[in-house]
């Protein structure tokens, strides 16, 4: 046993240093597909990590509770409230008007706040940038500074009364923007808007005749108890039209803003997976083919099928961890740099991904290994001795109707039909390949064919953040999917370059030119590709209506994409198949096997 395991460690580390390109390539192809669904599972610790930093930070509270009526009434009613059994501490109640605030020539609802200059026992925002309140100043929650494009020192208005902008701040008392609950006084009709805070002096002039409304921050023994604790029957007539919101409904609100771009970063990540497949299908097919003579020896010293299929797994596990290391980081560095739904909170991700994060993507990156390389490696490893020895491709099947059409073809096509014809696996992946890639770019089309559906926020429309980091998960999906579909494809290429060495040899020595052993390859990529392309396209805009949106995209864009991407697969074939076909053909004679 003990002699098997380290035959299998040497071919390892020599495996390792002989075979650097192909395992670079292998460890891209997995690198890419787990760094998008680590994009996807980082998403929602971009939220729920950071809103509970915040939340620490700015001493959140576990209930805030807003009467259903405004004026001096309402401060009456929260006043019993601050000593009820179950709550420690308390902030407020704080004066708050629903107003709108005006600048750069947009008006938008807006939440004004009244606050005291010291902190508060409960909720004290944290300021970002600038300072805090001050009197002819406001202070404007960081999402919904960063949507309306304020820098400090500019001035805004508040219903009519201009004020310089001091400061941006986040709260852990509110959701971000624009789900900031923004209603009318009495009125239970939840809107849209944003987020500010001025010196409590100047919020009744802020008002003018409108009426105040109230709100009261609260600590509790059990920060699950949430509205029990105020209203233990759940259905006190007193409390008919309040407004409660505990910590785990504001960080779910907050959280809705990135849920369309988590689905598709993680229905991404399955596509990104379909092509890892593919990719690492196709190179380990190649290592098979130039390591078959090896199979042979292996088998002649007197290695069993278990040895060898351990030997070729080993070295594939070994590139799939790294991968899974570098999916990790790149995906969990990336994710603040790419989306910002953490802007109205304080801190980052963090330095390490969560014990879950990394479970799943290690997973991910072995399954991906396991998944294309099992197959070839087992058909390595039934192969007989002799046959491996002997280094012998597979004739293809010989039949009436394609030897009548084969003599009808051009010499370039006709080579591509028969290289298909040899290795049917090896065309069904390019297929695989041009139908992932083409599905990614047609569910892009479609969303950009969607009408833009901007946040009404009462006088002006605004984009909805979520559709900005909607579009740009997906973009970040079609981009690293044409990124591995030509890897694929050079992969591909140079696959059946080194599997039909010797038959375009013989092609050449019978008269075929190197142009056309090479146009013969690229086209052996191009064909297959075809149905691939004419699949992908309805099947990405079904996947994309699937989930959202109603409308299709035009039929220029479709049929420009298809183009675009049969294009690609020639232009990028043709490199490496030109490159191939232009070895002397004595020299590959000469080292076919006798």
């Amino acid at each position: 046993m003990a002699g098997r395991l380290l035959l299998i460690w040497r071919l390892l580390m020599r495996g390792l240093r002989q075979h650097r390109t192909e395992n670079v390539l292998l460890l891209v192809a997995i690198t890419a597909a787990t760094a998008t669904l680590t994009l996807g599972l980082t998403l929602n610790e971009l939220v729920t990590r950071p809103y509970e930093r915040t939340r620490a930070a700015t001493a959140g509270p576990d209930l805030v509770v807003e009467p259903g009526f405004p004026g001096p009434q309402a401060l009456d009613a929260l006043a019993p409230l601050t000593t009820l059994p179950g709550v420690t501490e308390h902030g407020g109640p704080f004066p708050l008007a629903f107003l709108a605030m005006t600048a750069r020539d947009t008006t938008v609802r807006v939440i004004v706040e009244g606050r005291d200059g010291t902190p508060a026992a409960v909720d004290r925002p944290a300021v970002t940038d600038g300072t805090w309140v001050r009197p002819g100043g406001v202070v404007v929650e960081r999402t919904f500074a960063d949507a309306l494009g304020l820098r400090l020192g500019d001035t805004v208005g508040v219903d009519g009364h201009p004020l310089r902008v001091n400061g941006f701040a986040v709260t852990a008392a509110r959701p971000v923007y624009p789900q900031i609950h923004w209603h009318l006084p009495g009125g239970n009709l939840v809107e849209k808007g944003g987020l500010a805070w001025v010196d409590r002096r100047d919020i009744a002039t802020l008002a003018g005749k409108q009426p105040l409304s109230y709100t009261l921050n609260l600590k509790l023994i059990d920060p699950q108890a949430g509205v029990k604790v105020v209203d233990p029957s759940g259905g006190d007539p007193r409390f008919r039209g309040w407004i409660f919101r505990s910590a785990r409904d504001i960080a779910y609100s907050s959280g809705r803003q990135n849920r369309q771009a988590e689905t598709a970063l993680m229905v991404g990540s399955w596509l990104l997976t379909g092509l890892a497949v593919v990719g690492v299908a196709g190179i380990v097919a190649g290592r098979v083919i130039a390591r078959r003579r090896r199979v042979g020896l292996l088998k002649a010293v007197g290695a069993g099928p278990g040895v060898i299929a351990a030997v070729h797994l080993a070295e594939y596990l070994v590139v799939a961890l790294a991968a899974a290391g570098a999916g990790l980081s790149i995906g969990w560095l990336a994710a603040p740099l790419l989306f910002r739904p953490s802007a109205g909170f304080v801190g980052s991700v963090g330095v390490y991904p969560p014990l879950r994060v990394v479970v799943t993507a290690t997973a991910f990156a072995l399954a991906i290994a396991v998944a294309a390389t099992l197959g070839p490696v087992l058909r390595a490893a039934a192969t007989s001795t002799v046959q491996a020895l002997a280094d012998a491709t597979t004739p293809p099947r010989r039949r009436r109707w394609t030897i009548w059409l084969s003599r009808r073809l051009p010499t370039a096509l006709l080579i591509g039909v028969r290289i298909n014809a040899r290795r049917p696996h090896r065309a069904r992946l390019v297929t695989m390949n041009t139908l992932i890639t083409t599905t990614a770019l047609a569910a892009v089309l479609s969303l950009l064919a969607q009408d833009d559906d901007p946040l009404n926020l009462g006088y002006s429309e605004l984009p909805d953040p979520r559709n900005e980091r909607t579009l740009q998960a997906m973009l970040i999906v079609a981009g690293v999917a044409c990124f591995l579909a030509l890897l694929n494809t050079v992969v591909s290429t140079w696959t059946a370059a080194l599997d039909t060495r010797h038959p375009l040899a013989v092609a050449r020595a019978l008269g075929a030119t190197p142009a056309q052993a090479g146009t013969g390859l690229a086209v052996a990529q191009l064909l297959p590709a075809v149905p691939g392309v004419a699949a992908g396209i309805p099947f990405g805009i079904g996947l994309y209506l699937l989930f959202d949106g109603e409308r299709y995209p035009p039929a220029s864009w479709t049929l420009t994409a298809a183009g675009g991407v049969l294009f690609a697969v020639a232009a990028v074939a043709a490199i490496p198949a030109l490159a191939a076909a232009r070895r002397p053909v004595a020299d590959t004679l000469r080292s076919a096997a006798t």
